[in-house]
């Protein structure tokens, strides 16, 4: 048996709250100079993220590629606002972090090493022993390698539809020039916004490459659900 030490999963409900919910409501509520003020506002808020990137990171001792660019995500969206660079850059910052993701997916496809098949070939989900064997035995390998190459093109493509919704987002809300305190508002607004318009639509869209590769499996293999998903856990 394998001891190997499997890195704690994320919590999606504290990477919702932490991540979009309280820095949305900091910017959107606490930028007058009533309250926190425009750079305090925008300083707070950013040390949510910041600080949960932070802290998974110590608890699991690594950062993987795509958190590593939400990091510096965080850092550039600070970085325009403190600077009070033009918000042209916000909306190409926005746009640029999913379109290198979506990039390295497409590239690592032609390396050889499509990142759909880490991503979800998982061992701990599915029996890939059974799987890859009865391939070879049917003669399917490359039929399956062919399905995968599709299934990341079709990742990939995901990561685009993120970009453009991204920038679109950007152009339409944040209008205000940054250090003031609309800017703010508009960048909290955009942040809260940014999950049910691209989040949602995005992992509708990952569940259905998901299905997609299962059922290629299934039909390549001729396997049941049963029989290709690990049942030891």
């Amino acid at each position: 048996m394998s001891t190997q030490t499997t890195a704690k999963r994320p919590n999606a409900f504290l990477e919702i709250i932490f991540n979009i919910a309280i820095p949305s409501l900091i910017l959107m509520k606490l930028s007058g100079d009533e309250y926190l003020g425009t750079v305090p506002a925008l300083i707070v808020a950013l040390l949510f993220p910041l600080g949960y990137g932070l802290s998974d990171f110590i608890r699991n001792k690594s950062m993987n590629f795509i958190a590593l660019l939400g990091f510096l995500s965080t850092l550039l969206t600070g970085s325009i606002g403190l600077f009070e660079l033009d918000v042209e850059w916000l909306a190409i910052k926005e746009a640029a972090i999913p379109a290198v993701i979506g990039l390295v997916v497409l590239i690592s496809g032609f390396w050889g090493k499509p990142l759909i098949a880490k991503v979800m070939l998982n061992p701990l989900l599915f029996n890939l022993d059974l799987i890859y064997q009865t391939l070879e035995n049917k003669n399917k390998i490359q039929a399956f390698k062919a399905r995968i190459q599709w299934a990341n093109h079709l990742l990939s493509s995901t990561f685009v539809f993120s970009a453009a919704m991204n920038y679109l987002l950007a152009k339409w809300i944040v209008v205000s020039p940054a250090g003031t305190t609309e800017f703010n508002e508009q960048l909290g607004e955009m942040t809260l916004l940014s999950y049910p318009v691209i989040a949602i639509p995005s992992m509708v869209m990952l569940i259905a490459i998901m299905f997609y590769v299962v059922r290629s499996s299934m039909k390549l293999t001729g396997l049941t659900l049963d029989q290709i998903l690990n049942g030891e856990n």
